[in-house]
């Protein structure tokens, strides 16, 4: 499980989701843009990418903000919480939500110069679905017919049996129709399928990605979006520029954007205080005691909540995990609101629901494993046989993570008396690493940003077996029955009452642990002018006047 990119969408975030910081516009760029800035360059915050961008296989923030800004779908998620609406595609036509007509604007380009067209959706799409690529996001197009022939499933979960080859190596259901205009076909109607076009795994390829090695491109990636990719040194700096043919709605105004990847954001909050750093999207939490950041920036202080949820996962593949009564245990020891209080200053929620409640279609108050009851946690603790050794929580130390995880096993070693403690791991991207490879041997922290606005987002991905952030490997048959109905529900009301009764499922084996709800506290330097935020509170660079 990860934290993800993007998407916004069909609900307002509310407090500050599209928030002007500072001043108001004026004009300096002598282009025609009102408020427009020519030049200048910015600095925002950032962490080391897990893997090299390409994105069908980013799964995390440290990469997924980059290609947020290096490439553009064909929806887009407003600012403001509005519905999501077209941005690459001119036209998305249906009569049955099961076959689609997209076309797509003529004239758009790659950073390599040459243009957009259907076939660079099509053959990323076959590219990112067809398993023995290992692109991270493939699961997505599960929708899609014929995703079934170009999947194949290990038969023995990583063990010394190889998944046989698949039956080909094309999605049955893409066909291009022109240079601008391909048809996608579904296994059965799905209401939601316009809404996660704006997700990173759906972005188009250049010719040029499928000459070579993915891992080299993602090194010195050509995206379509409003910035483009100038050099990348790890754990140091990504850099990025303006992309000057682009000709959609959100030109950036700013020439450079450096990317500094951190590996502590004291550090990170230390060069905001200094201007040095011109933008960071969240204040450490020695930051939040007694609003220590608004005397610090003044009105350089932003605040807003955002479709995120903090997790605990178990790796469910390692057998002392395995119980589920051992699981509810540990979620039941936690007492969310005094980590709610004492670690974050009252700036997050406690959890109490599978999904965001800003998320459409999530139902409300219904995680009954986030009940804080340290009795009956420890009735259910010896019901699981108890635990043995050492339980160890583990977080990845470059992010202000380590009072809030050190506060969760104190709580459980204080409630069950397990001999519990938290580790950190240096960066986010080793961090990563080990997930991907099944490496953990303890529960540790997660989190989820919704990849686009619908509960389905928070079912398919996280909770159904292959689902492309199921890292700790959890594997419930009803919930991925309930969740395949969901998805060919014939409308979105009876998608979201599918989805409720797979998170009922998913309730009682507790997979992971919801501890809070994401509220956001962000600064800028005093060279900003104005910025906004999108619906998940990630800098929209489009916005940026200094």
């Amino acid at each position: 499980m990860r934290v993800s990119k993007r998407a916004t969408g069909a609900l307002a975030v509310g407090m500050a989701a599209a928030l002007v910081a500072t001043g108001c516009s004026s004009s300096e760029g002598g282009d025609g843009d009102a408020g427009a800035t020519k030049d200048g360059a910015i600095t925002i915050h950032g962490v080391q990418p897990e893997n090299p961008l390409v994105p069908a296989n980013t799964t995390e923030t440290g990469g997924g903000k980059i290609i947020d800004d290096m490439w553009t779908g064909l929806v887009e998620y407003p600012n403001d919480g509005g519905a999501p609406r077209n941005a690459l595609a001119d036209t998305i036509e249906t009569k049955d939500s099961k076959v689609f007509t997209i076309k797509i604007k003529k004239g758009t380009k790659f950073h390599d110069g040459t243009e957009v067209k259907a076939k660079n959706f099509v053959d990323a799409w076959n590219w990112a679905a067809y398993t023995p690529n290992g692109a991270a996001n493939g699961s997505f197009f599960s929708d899609i017919a014929g995703y079934d022939q170009v999947t194949s499933v290990d038969p023995d979960d990583d063990g010394p049996q190889k998944a046989p080859k698949p039956a080909a190596d094309k999605m049955s259901g893409l066909k291009v129709v022109d240079e601008q205009t391909f048809e996608v076909t579904l296994s059965a109607p799905t209401a939601v399928f316009p809404t996660k076009l704006g997700y990173s795994a759906f972005m188009p390829l250049p010719d040029v990605f499928f000459t070579q090695k993915p891992e080299v491109f993602g090194k010195n990636p050509i995206g379509n979006g409003p910035v483009k990719f100038v050099s990348w040194e790890d754990n140091v700096a990504i850099k990025l520029t303006r992309f000057d043919d682009y000709n959609l709605r959100d030109k950036v105004k700013v020439k450079d954007v450096t990317v500094k990847l951190y590996q502590s954001e004291d550090a990170a909050y230390a060069d905001l205080l200094g201007n040095n750093l011109d933008f960071m999207e969240t204040i450490p939490t020695s930051a939040l005691a007694g609003e220590k950041y608004k005397t610090d920036l003044g009105d350089r202080a932003m605040s807003t909540v955002t479709p995120t949820t903090a997790f605990i996962a178990f790796p469910i593949y390692d057998k002392r995990f395995a119980n589920p009564k051992l699981r509810r245990a540990v979620s039941m020891s936690i007492d969310r609101q005094a980590i709610s209080d004492k670690i974050f200053f009252g700036t997050r929620k406690p959890a109490d629901s599978w999904a965001n409640p800003l998320t459409p279609g999530a139902p409300a108050g219904n995680c009954t494993a986030c009940k804080f009851d340290a009795t009956q946690a420890k009735q259910l603790l010896q019901e699981a046989g108890g635990f043995q050794g050492e339980m160890v929580f583990y977080y990845n130390a470059d992010s202000s993570h380590k009072d809030w995880m050190e506060a969760v096993a104190q709580q459980v070693k204080t409630n069950l008396g397990i001999n519990a403690r938290a580790e950190g791991i240096p960066t986010f991207a080793v961090f990563r690493q080990n997930i991907n490879a099944h490496k953990m041997t303890g529960p540790y922290r997660a989190a989820w940003q919704q990849d686009y606005p619908d509960v389905e987002n928070w079912v398919n991905p996280l909770y159904v077996k292959g689902g492309s952030s199921n890292d700790g490997l959890y594997s419930n048959p009803e919930v991925d029955a309930l969740a395949k109905a969901a998805s060919g529900a014939e409308n979105l009301e009876a998608s979201h009452q599918k989805f409720g009764e797979a998170l009922q499922k998913v309730d009682a084996d507790v997979p992971t642990i919801p501890v809070y709800f994401y509220g956001q506290q962000s600064g800028h330097s005093e060279k900003i002018k104005k910025l906004e935020l999108n619906n998940v509170g990630e800098l929209d660079l489009s916005s940026v006047e200094l």
